[in-house]
């Protein structure tokens, strides 16, 4: 690799946290390398400072182009095509969040639906199917609250992030005075969303 240590650290540490994350490490790199420099890169360039075959970048970048993670633009009198990752980390974990959620919770939420449809034939596949609802109903109310949380600016995001622990605090407490509100002997009720 052809990076000063610090940069060789970061893509390196990305190559082996994308093999993890189900991406080819040289995905892990190229997006790493893009991330961090300073201007857009064409891909002979990164080709030489990773020191990958030139296949495995455009493989690569093709992949990034798929998950919306890398952009391509021109310079005026030079044919190549350069590439850059997004410059807002907002941004880029939103695409990553959507994409993931396209991919991998979509299809398994559609899989869940289809198995609620099905007439169990049995105690176990009725017990099969109950668990599955359950999962459904939770995999669903994440999808509708991120589908919230993408609605807001990075400002907001920033602050309700930074909020941590005071809103499990804050929500702890509600629930207590709604408990007193109430008597010891009166069930809870279910929050309206």
């Amino acid at each position: 690799m052809d990076l000063p240590p610090l940069s060789q650290s970061f893509v390196l540490h990305f190559g082996e946290m994308g093999s993890r994350w189900g991406i080819n490490r040289t995905v892990g790199q190229i997006y790493a390398l893009l991330f961090i420099s300073a201007r857009p890169l064409t891909a002979d360039e990164i080709t030489e400072k990773l020191g990958v075959s030139r296949s495995n970048v455009s493989m690569g970048l093709k992949e990034l182009g798929a998950w919306r993670l890398v952009r391509l633009s021109h310079q005026p009198g030079d044919r190549r095509d350069y590439y850059s990752a997004p410059e807002d980390v907002w941004t880029i974990f939103k695409t990553l969040a959507e994409e993931r959620q396209r991919r991998e919770v979509e299809p398994t939420l559609s899989m869940l639906r289809d198995a609620m449809l099905e007439t169990p034939g049995s105690a176990e596949d009725r017990h099969a199917q109950e668990r599955m609802r359950q999962m459904h109903d939770l995999i669903e109310q994440l999808t509708d609250w991120f589908a919230e949380v993408r609605k807001l600016s990075p400002e907001t995001l920033e602050k309700l992030m930074s909020l941590g622990a005071k809103a499990t605090t804050l929500l702890q407490f509600a629930d207590k005075v709604r408990s007193l509100g109430r008597g010891a002997d009166e069930p809870p009720q279910e929050q309206a969303s």
